[in-house]
């Protein structure tokens, strides 16, 4: 198979963007050192420093510090200064999105609507921090009045996964700052340079850069337990496996140290008969194939009612074969890479999987010969309840696609899962839209809308799928602790 390729114009684009990193290299890791690859080209990009946990407790003492300072500014200078970062952010739009698409392979394209997505998160922070926060009331017995007020709940551990590499950054660092929080920060290994750009474009743009501490390392788990452990440390926020959020929640509790956790996802999307068809397949095309379905929201148990199954699954097929693969910052490219072979490897075994227990494949369902982690997009139809891919995230390119007959049917198939992130409900009927929405044990309901996450939103889960809410309002909520102050009264005379 041909791919496109980048124009040189595009290349030569990307590469500056790259060299110019803060502290950039590119050469053969040491042993304290790893490199970063495109997934593109398998090629190395960038090499960096492995921080020890001793190092990184030592960026936990500069972050404390300087959290110290940051909690005692005012609210407006702290909202200046995160307008000041998205401006900065979006004048260098173009620059993020190159280096977002070659560590991660991202197309070019949706590289652009991430640096928007997650520079909203600054804007909404820059604003919602002014926003009056704390009560008066009167005591109900009388003799006393109670004030209550919010404070920053101090130093943050942010740890960020390597899908979105700047949105689910500023959709924690931005409220930590808005708050009067500083931060360490502990982006992925598979994707780290996009993290160091932002940060350094928030330091440009007036944020204390002793505020946001980045840590690269290839030691996880050492750092997470030493950083853990450290009674400074007073908030973490994950994004990521239920697994590893599981671990985590486990080492805050010795320290009773506040946790969010964003973790897996096995989103449902249904389609009932009376959906407008093409907006059903436009919408679980956005839902299924946005980056490349490596989302913790995409759309990976796609039931469809059988009187319009056919008509959806021919369309979503014919829709899903014209997606044009290869190289993430080629033109005209809807689909970029997965970010590693080990992805590739298990899209492949789930298809094989499926088919093998009845399961049709439509298009695709192919590894392309030759460098880069590519694999087709694919619809799968017919998907036997025994196929390993109904029962597993896929976060790939796959659309497994089941039938139903009844709501009672669906909702019960829907809701037999630990995992409660996002669902999707396709229906031109209003009252069986929002009974289903109710209906949905999920944190986030798509109606008629493949794309739901919104920065004025608040984004969680229910069930395994995590704790606390990621923007809107609840997201500055999840940086501060309430106080609150009883004033004795008596009668004056």
């Amino acid at each position: 198979m041909t791919f496109p390729k980048p124009s040189a114009e595009r290349l030569a684009a990307s590469e500056e963007a790259l060299r110019s990193l803060p502290g950039y290299t590119n050469h053969e890791p040491g042993e304290k050192e790893f490199a970063v690859l495109d997934p593109s080209t398998e090629e190395r990009i960038a090499t960096l420093k492995s921080l020890s946990p001793e190092e990184a407790i030592a960026e936990v003492a500069i972050a404390d510090e300087a959290g110290r300072a940051w909690a005692k500014t005012t609210p407006r200078h702290r909202s200046d200064t995160l307008h000041n970062a998205y401006t900065l952010l979006i004048a260098n739009k173009e620059r993020l999105a190159f280096v977002i698409s070659r560590e991660m392979g991202k197309t070019f394209a949706e590289a652009q609507g991430e640096v928007q997505y997650a520079a909203d998160y600054v804007r909404w922070y820059a604003e919602e921090l002014l926003r009056p926060a704390g009560g008066y009331r009167e005591n109900p017995v009388g003799g006393s009045t109670i004030l209550t007020k919010r404070v920053p709940i101090g130093l943050s551990l942010l740890i960020a996964p390597w899908n979105f590499p700047m949105a689910m950054i500023t959709r924690k660092i931005a409220p930590a700052i808005a708050a009067g929080c500083a931060s360490v920060i502990k982006p992925a290994g598979l994707t780290p340079l996009t993290t160091l750009l932002t940060v350094e474009l928030l330091v440009e743009a007036g944020v204390p850069k002793e505020l946001m501490r980045v840590v690269t390392t290839t030691q996880s788990s050492a750092f997470s337990e030493a950083v853990l452990a450290d009674p400074r440390v007073r908030k973490i926020s994950f994004t990521g496996s239920t697994s590893v959020g599981s671990t985590l929640m486990g080492l805050a509790a010795k320290n009773i140290v506040k946790s969010s956790m964003e973790l897996g996802g096995n989103a449902p999307l249904l389609v009932f008969d009376d959906a407008d068809l093409e907006r059903a397949v436009e919408g679980t095309m956005l839902a299924k194939l946005r980056n490349g379905g490596q989302s913790c929201v995409a759309a990976n148990r796609i039931y469809v009612q059988e009187g319009i199954a056919d008509a959806f699954v021919e369309a979503l097929s014919e829709k899903m074969s014209q997606v044009v693969l290869g190289n993430s910052i080629a033109e005209g490219v809807g689909l970029g890479p997965a970010i590693n072979r080990a992805a590739v490897n298990k899209f492949q075994h789930l298809v094989d999987d499926a088919v093998a227990h009845g399961a049709e494949l439509r298009t695709g369902g192919r590894t392309p010969e030759g460098a880069g982690y590519f694999f087709e997009g694919t619809v799968l139809d017919r998907v036997p309840t025994e196929a390993e891919i109904a029962n597993t995230e896929i976060f790939g390119p796959i659309a497994a696609i089941s039938r139903f007959s009844t709501q009672e049917e669906v909702l019960q198939r829907a809701n037999d899962t630990p995992f409660g992130l996002a669902s999707y409900v396709f229906t031109e009927n209003l009252d069986r839209a929002l009974n289903v929405a109710d209906a949905l044990e999920t944190g986030l309901v798509g109606i008629n809308n493949g794309v739901p996450s919104n920065a004025a939103a608040p984004f969680g889960g229910m069930k395994q799928s995590g704790l606390g809410r990621e923007g809107s309002h609840e997201g500055l909520e999840e940086y501060q602790e309430v106080r609150y102050y009883n004033i004795a009264r008596r009668e004056s005379t």
